[in-house]
This record gives C-alpha cells, sequence and structure tokens, in this order.
C-alpha cells in the first residue's frame, strides 16, 4: 500500500475527471484538484506543495490529463528535487497523452506520454501495475466508454454514443463553483459519474441516461424534501457558504461581509446567505475579471460601499462595480488577499482624509 499522500491533479473534462474516478478505488489516502491550461495549472501545482509542506507526510503528487510547458516542466521538477533534498518526501509522477508534451516526456522520466490512450486508460492500467486497484465491474466498461469518446473512435458505436452522453454531463455540472467548492465540486462530479457508469449495459444505454440526468443531478443535492432543481441547489451551497463562513469572512468599516468568488447568481444565493446568517451585514461576489456583485438586507448601504471601493454603485441592498486592474486566480486564497488589500487601502485613505478634515 502507497505509505503517502496521493495528492492527483487532473483535467477539467470526462477524461480528467475520469482518471480521478478510476483512483477512487485505491486505498490510499487521496486529494483532488482540477485545472484547466493556463496560469491555473501551475497555480493548483503549488497549491498542492503548500499542502505538502503544512502537512509535513510522504507524499505522490499525480498529474492526470494535463501537459505541462518545458517551462512547467522544469519548474516542478526542481521544486520536487529541492523539497527532497531539503528532508521532504515527494514522488512525482504525469500520465498524459496529449503530444504537445512531447519535449518534457523526452527529457524527465516522470512524465509518461502515451497518444494511443485517452489519459483515463493510461491511468487504468498504470493503476492495476503500481497501486492497489480495486476495481469493480462497471469501471473497466466505463473507461472503454471514455477512452472511445476522447479518442473520437466512431466505430465503437455503443461507447462512442453513451460516452458523448457522459462529456455533455460534465460539461453540465456548473451548479457548484470549482474555486470556492473544490472538494465538494469534485465529489459532485465524481458521484454522477459513477452513477451513469451504471446504465452501461442498459438497452439504448445512451437515451437513457440523457433522460436521467436531470434526476441524477436532484438526487445528489436532495437532502429531505424534493423541490426544482435550483431550489436545491441553491440550499445546498447557502448551507456550504455557512459552513465555510469563518474562512471567507471579511470586514469594512466595522461591517462583517461574507466573500465569494465567481459565485453568480447572487440575488437568490446572497440573499438567501444573508437571511440564514443573519450576523453578516452584506455579501460581495467577485466575477473571474472583477466584476462586484453586492448585495446587504437594510443593514448597511452596499450602494455606499460600491461607491467607496471602486466608484460603483446602485440601491441600498443591490449594488456593484468593477475593480481595476483585478488578476484572475484559481484559488480563493489569492482572490480573498486581493480584495483584503482593497479593503485596507480603501480604509487607510479614508483614515487619512478624515485626518485632514480635523487639522
Amino acid at each position: 500500500m502507497l505509505d503517502r499522500t496521493l495528492h492527483h491533479l487532473s483535467h477539467t473534462d470526462l477524461d480528467g475527471y475520469s482518471c480521478q474516478l478510476v483512483m477512487q478505488s485505491t486505498p490510499y489516502k487521496k486529494v483532488n484538484y482540477n485545472a484547466n491550461y493556463g496560469a491555473e495549472v501551475k497555480q493548483k501545482l503549488e497549491q498542492i506543495l503548500d499542502a505538502i509542506k503544512q502537512s509535513e507526510d510522504k507524499a505522490y503528487i499525480l498529474v492526470t490529463d494535463l501537459n505541462l510547458s518545458a517551462e512547467e516542466s522544469r519548474w516542478i521538477n526542481e521544486e520536487v528535487q529541492l523539497r527532497n533534498q531539503n528532508g521532504a518526501d515527494i514522488k512525482l509522477q504525469l500520465l498524459d497523452h496529449h503530444g504537445s508534451g512531447e519535449e518534457s516526456a523526452k527529457k524527465y522520466a516522470w512524465y509518461m506520454l502515451d497518444t494511443a490512450r485517452s489519459a483515463t486508460k493510461i491511468t487504468y492500467d498504470f493503476a492495476k501495475e503500481n497501486f492497489e486497484l480495486d476495481a469493480p465491474s462497471w469501471l473497466c466498461a466505463f473507461v472503454d466508454v471514455v477512452n472511445a469518446v476522447d479518442l473520437w473512435k466512431q466505430e465503437e458505436r455503443e461507447n462512442f454514443e453513451f460516452g458523448k452522453v457522459c462529456m455533455r454531463l460534465v460539461s453540465e455540472m456548473r451548479e457548484l463553483n470549482k474555486i470556492m467548492f473544490p472538494a465538494e465540486d469534485n465529489l459532485y462530479k465524481l458521484s454522477l459519474l459513477k452513477e451513469a457508469a451504471q446504465y452501461i449495459h442498459m438497452p439504448s444505454a445512451p437515451i437513457v441516461l440523457d433522460e436521467k440526468i436531470h434526476l441524477l443531478k436532484k438526487e445528489f443535492f436532495k437532502r429531505e424534501n424534493n423541490d426544482t432543481l435550483d431550489n436545491l441547489a441553491t440550499k445546498y451551497i447557502v448551507d456550504l457558504l455557512g459552513e465555510k463562513k469563518g474562512e471567507m469572512t471579511i470586514y469594512y468599516k466595522g461591517n462583517k461581509g461574507f466573500l465569494s468568488y465567481a459565485l453568480g447568481n447572487t440575488s437568490i444565493i446572497g440573499n438567501g446567505f444573508l437571511t440564514a446568517h443573519p450576523e453578516y451585514d452584506f455579501i460581495v461576489d467577485v466575477s473571474y475579471k472583477g466584476t462586484l456583485s453586492l448585495r446587504a438586507n437594510n443593514k448597511v448601504s452596499v450602494a455606499l460601499i460600491a461607491k467607496e471601493w471602486v466608484n460603483g454603485g446602485g440601491h441600498p441592498n443591490a449594488s456593484g462595480g468593477r475593480i481595476l486592474g483585478f488578476k484572475e486566480q484559481f484559488v480563493y486564497d489569492k482572490v480573498k488577499q486581493q480584495i483584503e488589500a482593497l479593503l485596507a487601502d480603501k480604509e487607510a485613505t479614508t483614515k487619512e482624509l478624515e485626518a485632514k478634515k480635523e487639522a
């Protein structure tokens, strides 16, 4: 058995999440991370390295369905080597099928590249050889489905058509925010893929799954009473916000606020949160581009707050604006650091102006 924590970073499509579904059938302690290409990959790798440093556990970094650039490969290789030289115990392995990773694959032993198989198939075969994979009967069939659709093997008609529905299933699971709720969003996607896999051998399986998607989503969010998917998901998200309020609280001029990132639907979710948690004066949601959406419940004027923060405005209970120069982030803590720096600057400016008036 692997005597270390497995930190598994994978892509944000069907193939990427299916790699993590495969690894669910191993007995190791696992933490899943997901990233799309670009700056998000390095931010998530930095997050993994920080988590390893804080835990001081032996670690295994597994990257699947993501090809690293030559610069990213050089960087992570040097980081792991440096940490190991300083007493850490980290192993690194990448499993991918994108030909654009050929340069890195030739240079590093930990970079495994095979363009003939999907990343899910590579991970499945690798896990059988190197890990204690206790694969359930449905998993092998599901791996074949992902392999067929990811490599676009239309000649494997049944697997290909079922895979197309699974691809849409993943792309339409947008109810949860993967930056604010990374663990919950990952669980949501893997849970529904596992449920979907149970339909593979049914007659007209693609059609059956297509018709079941809405019900599968509702079952994930349902706790007691049935409701619309929107209402079930909203209640689930409001509960999550409540659980995470300690780490997502901000303050401005003595007012207590909740900071969310790319949450969306602020009118419904924001007001739902403020009703459930009346100790908060306002909630602010920041979009990927730095647009602010503020909501209050008659306790403070968010129109005034928006004006002071970004020269924005609106109504006392609903206002907005935009942060000029906002840097898109893929880890929540980095967003909060930007916002808290902005608020500290605004409060300092206000105190300075008040001091000048008194003088």
